[in-house]
């Protein structure tokens, strides 16, 4: 069922993270400025110069643009096909609106020039655009993989600690892209920055330290949030799953961090710094996502799920979790 779907999901997925990983390379080799300040052409012509900044810049708008056009696509069908499952349309529209602003923001930033906090904002958007693709992608997938799946309510708390976590992943994003885009690489040793541990918290320096504090309690929070879910919630395998997913991811990031300073910020560490907050973020969201209160598919209609704090469902129709039949197909 919906196999084309799941075939363009996919594919818009896979283009989404491309698109993501060669935003980071025109960062990292100047090449924003590659085709000049003339947009969708490059410096007024449709073939690039022949320069290496100038192919890197052509390649990432011309790449942007078909993902762009398969976002559309997949926005559009999953919309017809799948506009009653919960969560579809609201996924379907985001990545639509979000792929548009952010491509809109690269745009102006090349004809009128942006500074260093809205390049920022850029890479924040698109990540976001990203999540949106992923999750309406995984949505498309659940309704053939989890048919008649009953998922227990979290408590508020969890749920509270689950947004705040991601938010707080955001702006740890965001502190990174302002560190790239303004070039505030002032400490070139880890976990020390030069001699200290905490230099004066000004310039270069300063904006790196607050950076590294930020990312550590990060760490920190998602260390506990994990633990928390392994302990306390464990009929709700989606969630500890993915939370135990993000803690790798987010000790990946931490250490892909280090190696890009130890390395002196070289092309590779950067671009693999990049990859993994891209899949942590991701999976964040799918966590934010999943701990809403989950609805039950029926004939007529959506059913909300009830269960206790055990997990076990009081909906008479609907087995509980850890107890239902296995859906084939």
């Amino acid at each position: 069922m919906n196999k084309g779907l799941k075939w363009v999901s996919i594919l818009t997925t896979i283009g989404m993270f491309i698109v993501l990983v060669m935003g980071a390379l025109v960062t990292k080799t100047g090449s924003a400025d590659g085709c000049g300040n003339t947009w969708p052409l490059c410096h007024g012509k449709f073939a690039p110069l022949a320069s290496l900044e100038s192919l890197i810049e052509y390649n990432h708008r011309l790449v942007s643009g078909i993902v762009g056009l398969l976002v559309a696509w997949q926005s559009i069908w999953a919309w017809r096909k799948l506009g009653h499952v919960r969560g579809v349309k609201f996924f379907a529209f985001f990545g639509f609106f979000l792929t548009f602003a952010q491509a809109l923001l690269g745009a102006a930033a090349v004809m009128w020039g942006q500074s260093s906090a809205v390049l920022a904002l850029h890479f924040g958007l698109s990540l976001t655009a990203f999540a949106s693709v992923l999750l309406l992608t995984i949505l498309v997938y659940e309704t053939s993989w989890f048919k008649e799946a009953a998922l227990p309510p979290v408590s508020t708390g969890l749920k509270i600690g689950i947004w705040s976590l991601t938010i707080y992943c955001y702006i740890v994003v965001y502190l990174g892209a302002f560190v790239r885009h303004t070039q505030a690489f002032g400490c070139y040793a880890w976990p020390k920055c030069t001699d200290q541990w905490i230099p004066a918290l000004t310039g270069p320096a300063g904006f790196q330290v607050i950076h590294r504090i930020a990312a550590f309690l990060f760490l920190v929070f998602m260390v506990g949030v994990t633990v928390y879910m392994v302990r306390k919630v464990q009929h709700r395998k989606d969630l500890v799953v993915a939370s135990i997913l993000s803690l790798v991811l987010t000790i990946g990031q931490v250490l892909s961090g280090a190696y890009v300073v130890l390395t002196g910020i070289s092309l590779f560490p950067s671009l693999l710094h990049n990859m993994i907050i891209s899949a942590l973020f991701g999976v964040l969201c799918y966590l934010c996502f999943q701990s809403l209160d989950q609805k039950q598919k029926t004939g007529e209609g959506l059913q909300p799920i009830q269960a206790d704090s055990s997990g076990q469902t009081l909906n008479p129709s609907i087995p509980s979790v850890g107890k239902e039949e296995p859906i084939s197909g």
